[in-house]
């Protein structure tokens, strides 16, 4: 049975051939994908995504696994920099597709109110009436251009010319200048109207996904200032922001790849401890390299304290949970090896 299955055939041939790589160098290393992720930092569910072309790696894995394997990382990013960008452009493609289908909807939700005011059902017998002024124009009756008086009397019906109230009979009074009918069309068009107005704005809300008229933003490295609470304006895949990343995996949360750097930097013994920091995140974490089993690493910034360890034989790579900081400055780590030697970073 083959190790990895056929990669979906909608994919861009340039990310293709690119997770083609990956899985090369994955099976000419032997690692397995949860040795894989013990060695990189990043989880195994990822590396799954990552390896079945369902997710682009991030930049920061492809680094991760050109360590790990041994491969010249120059070569792997340049490959990895070409399938971004095709993955970029299949993003923007299913961007516009979605938006189409959305105005689309929008537009049979707007029909769905019926047809505008002009289309009104004409009267039994008769063509619709139009307006002329301030009469009505209607075809068939007899004055000048066609247009009736208001109402012509109606002597035939002796109770019509009574006025309410007044108990005399005599000459009709004029009536209300707006007939009954009219007057409910008016109203049904009136309300049509606000409805449809309402509609529009609700339609154009609804598509502009509540952020002024903006899109989304895409592009890697988009920062966003540290909040306790998940913004609109951090960028696609991030999924926390200030407190709310406090003891969370930053690979998970997606506040790594490039959105971390290398903030402080300390050798302890042969192993190399790191602050790393996500601006976007408003999160730092603590991670130790060419580590053994027994190695742990510890982040604290204020009265918060996350930790991190080997237990694995083989594995040379761990970091902790993210701490909240305002400033890198904040965040400090340590390291503790099995050997006995401890060690931070100012």
């Amino acid at each position: 049975m083959p190790r990895w299955k056929a990669l979906p055939d909608e994919l861009d041939p340039q990310v293709k051939e690119f997770t083609t790589q990956l899985r090369r160098l994955v099976d000419r290393s032997g690692l397995s994908v949860a040795a894989l992720s013990d060695r990189t930092g990043y989880s195994r569910t990822s590396w799954e995504r990552y390896l079945g072309g369902r997710l682009l790696a991030p930049k920061g894995a492809i680094v991760a696994l050109a360590e790990v394997t041994g491969t010249d990382p120059v070569h792997l990013t340049t490959m990895w920099e070409l399938a971004e960008r095709a993955w970029s452009r299949s993003e923007q493609r299913h961007d516009m597709t979605m938006e189409a289908i959305r105005i689309s909807q929008a537009r049979a939700a707007l029909g769905e109110f019926g047809a505008p005011p002009a289309a009104t059902a004409a009267p039994a017998g008769g063509k619709a009436p139009r307006r002329a002024g301030s009469a009505v124009a209607t075809p068939g009756i007899a004055g000048p251009a066609g247009v009736s008086p208001t109402i012509p009397p109606q002597p035939t019906a002796p109770d019509a010319n009574r006025r309410e109230g007044t108990g005399s009979r005599g000459p009709a009074a004029p009536p209300p200048p707006a007939a009954p009918g009219g007057g409910r069309r008016r109203l049904t068009m009136f309300l049509a109207g606000v409805v449809g107005v309402a509609v529009v704005v609700a339609a154009v809300f609804f598509l502009t996904g509540n952020d002024g008229g903006g899109k989304k933003n895409q592009g890697n490295g988009a920062s966003a200032t540290p909040s306790t609470s998940v913004s609109s304006d951090l960028p696609a895949g991030v999924k926390c922001a200030g407190a709310g990343c406090t003891g969370k995996d930053a690979e998970a949360m997606g506040c790594s790849g490039d959105l971390v750097t290398t903030a402080k930097t300390v050798t302890v013994g042969a192993t190399t401890l790191e602050v790393r920091y996500s601006r976007t995140c408003g999160a730092a974490w603590g991670r130790i390299t060419g580590a053994a089993r027994g190695d742990a690493v510890r982040v604290t910034a204020g009265t918060t304290t996350e930790r991190g360890d080997i237990t694995a034989v083989g594995d040379t790579i761990a970091y902790t949970p993210m701490v909240a900081v305002k400033d890198v400055a904040e965040a400090k780590a340590c390291a503790t090896l099995a050997s006995g030697q401890t060690g931070c970073t100012t």
